[in-house]
């Protein structure tokens, strides 16, 4: 398992590469002249964001778990600091 740090620091180089390179294809999407492929650049523009949607909330999910396991680790330890305190 990688250290919090890390994996924000992850997370943010993450977050501003895509939205850096979607930024990118909005401003190439005035380049088309065509119906068609504004209609196509659209369609992977959402796709792009769809994707972007769901790594996100999985990165959620795993740090609520995340969270989860470090709630139940300091619960353990607690109890054997309380115990060997007596």
């Amino acid at each position: 398992m990688k250290p919090f740090e890390e994996l924000a620091k992850e997370q943010e180089r993450k977050e501003t590469t895509f939205l850096s390179g979607l930024i990118g294809d909005v401003e190439l999407k005035n380049l088309f002249d065509s119906e068609a492929g504004l209609g196509q650049r659209r369609e992977e523009i959402l796709f792009k964001i769809t994707t972007e949607i769901e790594d996100t909330k999985n990165a959620l999910d795993q740090a609520e778990q995340l969270v989860q396991r470090l709630k139940k680790y300091l619960e353990r330890l607690k109890k054997i600091h309380q115990t060997l305190s007596k």
